[in-house]
Order: structure tokens, then C-alpha cells, then sequence
């Protein structure tokens, strides 16, 4: 596995938003332009270029690289976009959408308490409904406990710990008691 890094020359926001612009000229994208530029800057610079393209194009970014991008690809790429607590937010409302509880769950446990409260904001602000209840719709039975304790419960480590382990052993039948 290999690891991308931010490189030690800077380069401009607008610089890279007039690459990726003519990365999206043409017939078809080229994706990998898009990726050696987004994937070698960090959250601040990706923020910069938003605005840049936004003030030069007069276009969303994230909208123009939704319509130039597919499949993973664009899924990996749209939350790149975003700042921490708002990937997290885009991650798991993705996650409760296709009812995939477990990668909702390893986001939520992976987080620290700071961590949940930021992105439990932002999920608000993004979605306009609190997090809490989007776990409530998306899950039934004790699957629907674990999870929302998990969410409730950001005061001690160990107990998002201790939950997280009884929710990766447990079926939504196996599950039978809690503290």
C-alpha cells in the first residue's frame, strides 16, 4: 500500500483549479490529472481550490467532478472534498442509505468523543436530521441499540470500545443484553 503526501512545494489553488479544469476538457475526464491533484493536497488546500475554481468558473467543483466522474472512483474523489467531520457525515449517511450498518459502525467507533460531536454537527447541518435518528430509520433491533448507544455514550473510550466488539460478534438476533 502506498502513501500519498502533500508535495513540499506548494503550488497555487488557482494553478490547480485551471488544471482541473482542462482535465475536464475534452472527451471524457482525465482522471488521472483530477487524482495527482487531489489526492496531494490536504483538506485546507482541496478547500482553496473549491473556492478558486467556484470564483474563476463560476461552477461547483464537487458538482463538476460528480458529473465527470463515476463509480469509486467518484465516490473516493467526493470525499476527498470534504473536511474531516464532513466526510465522516457523507461517509455514514452513505453507509445507512444502502444499509450497510457495519461500515456505519466502523466509522462511529474509529472516532473519538471530540471527534462524534463534530461530525454529529455536521451531519445535521448537511443531511437536517440529528444522527441519533438517522440510526434509529436506518437499523431494528439491537443492532439499532448498540449503535445508537455507541453514538450517546462519548464519554468513556471504553465503553464505544466494548460496544463496538459486542456489535461485530453479535447478529441482530444474537444480541441479547446491554449495560
Amino acid at each position: 500500500m502506498s502513501t500519498l503526501s502533500v508535495p513540499p512545494n506548494i503550488v497555487s489553488p488557482r494553478q490547480d483549479a485551471m488544471d482541473l479544469y482542462k482535465a475536464f476538457k475534452g472527451f471524457g475526464c482525465d482522471t488521472a490529472a483530477v487524482v495527482k491533484i487531489l489526492a496531494h493536497r490536504d483538506a485546507m488546500q482541496r478547500a482553496l481550490i473549491q473556492q478558486e475554481y467556484r470564483s474563476m468558473y463560476s461552477e461547483d467543483l464537487t458538482k463538476r467532478l460528480s458529473k465527470e466522474l463515476s463509480g469509486k472512483l467518484e465516490t473516493a474523489v467526493l470525499l476527498w472534498m470534504h473536511d474531516p467531520a464532513g466526510r465522516d457525515a457523507t461517509a455514514v449517511w452513505l453507509a445507512l442509505q444502502v444499509s450497510d450498518v457495519r461500515g456505519a459502525t466502523e466509522v462511529i467507533c474509529s472516532r473519538t468523543p471530540s471527534q462524534i460531536q463534530v461530525f454529529k454537527q455536521a451531519y445535521h447541518a448537511k443531511f437536517g436530521v440529528h444522527l441519533e435518528q438517522a440510526i434509529h430509520n436506518a437499523t431494528t433491533g439491537d443492532h439499532k441499540k448498540a449503535r445508537q448507544l455507541m453514538v450517546i455514550l462519548r464519554k468513556e473510550e471504553e465503553w464505544r470500545q466494548k460496544l463496538r466488539e459486542m456489535w461485530l460478534k453479535a447478529s441482530d438476533r444474537d444480541v441479547k443484553s446491554f449495560p
